[in-house]
């Protein structure tokens, strides 16, 4: 998969391709109908590459960073799902002040036209898009004419009577359901980051844990989770984590701490992927150290029980 890091890198041999334009925050299973059924399919149809176009940062962080929901996938994270779908080339398209003044003309003709030379494009049918959101389906269609290109609409994917959204899934997991995220996702969640150094406050517990760095200020997840992690050994490991502020310490950075089950080797810098299997209770504020201990030795008993009896 070529990964184009903005317009500017585009080049002639880019031009011609099926293309398709969203955020994709989540890469669920919505979104794998439109790559997989629609997308690559045309692609196979024209035999033409297949592209995926999205924007970094997301318009909605860019336009209002405080109210935007927190994402559900990285960048690097939506790439190696792209990746795992086998799409061709991800065009990257820097989300920036001049960029959202690109009136919708100038965005079909600069990006789609000269710069992809798009034969078919694939598109929710209440796509906004070019300054003010003047640009929608219909504008696509009418430039398709004059361009000769064609455009088609987003499948519809439906999980138990109701369309599977980035925004379905971001409200299970706050419910701390992460079954119906499965659902919706099509997959276990997992957030990637690298091993840093913390406070050591694990370890004065009695229970070490591997701070994990997120590159993120929010997440659509928080609480106590019986866990797996990738990459630090052939197999996977088997843990409980902690992911939020730690109020009992008084933090206010969010933080995924993970402790392993009989492991005690060191693993700072390391770049590792953790699943989240089960909550097993929200984030809460200890009256005392001793308190927080005890409740994390309850943690540790009930996520081991679970991978004991193989429910996980």
């Amino acid at each position: 998969m070529e990964f184009i890091r903005s317009q500017a890198q585009l080049r002639p041999r880019h031009r011609g391709c099926v293309a398709t334009i969203g955020n994709f925050d989540g890469v669920h299973r919505g979104h794998q109908e439109v790559i997989i059924q629609q997308v690559k399919a045309r692609a196979q149809h024209f035999d033409l590459p297949s592209v995926i176009i999205i924007f970094e940062p997301q318009p909605q962080e860019f336009f209002a960073p405080d109210k935007a929901p927190a994402r559900l996938t990285r960048l690097r994270e939506k790439l190696l799902a792209f990746q795992h779908y086998q799409v061709d080339r991800v065009l990257c398209l820097q989300f920036n002040r001049q960029f959202s003044r690109l009136v919708a003309t100038d965005f079909i003709e600069q990006i789609l036209v000269h710069g992809l030379h798009i034969k078919h494009l694939v598109v929710g049918d209440d796509f906004h898009f070019g300054q003010g959101r003047q640009g929608n389906f219909a504008t696509l269609q009418q430039a398709g004419q004059q361009y000769d290109f064609t455009v088609e609409n987003f499948h519809t994917f439906i999980v138990g009577d109701t369309r599977v959204s980035s925004t379905r899934i971001r409200a299970a997991m706050a419910q701390g359901d992460l079954h119906t995220s499965q659902q919706l996702l099509g997959r276990t969640y997992r957030l990637c980051g690298r091993v840093r150094y913390g406070q050591q406050l694990g370890r004065s517990l009695g229970f070490p844990t591997a701070n994990i760095f997120l590159h993120r200020t929010k997440s659509p997840i928080h609480g106590v989770f019986a866990i797996k992690m990738y990459g630090v050994t052939e197999q996977p490991l088997f843990g409980v984590a902690n992911l939020g502020t730690r109020p009992t310490v008084g933090g206010s950075q969010l933080l995924l701490e993970v402790h392993l089950f009989d492991f005690n080797q060191s693993i700072y810098g390391r770049y590792v992927e953790v699943e989240f299997l089960q909550q097993l209770r929200a984030e809460k504020k200890f009256p005392s150290f001793d308190d927080l201990k005890q409740q994390i030795q309850l943690d540790v008993q009930a996520a081991r029980m679970l991978f004991k009896c193989n429910v996980l």
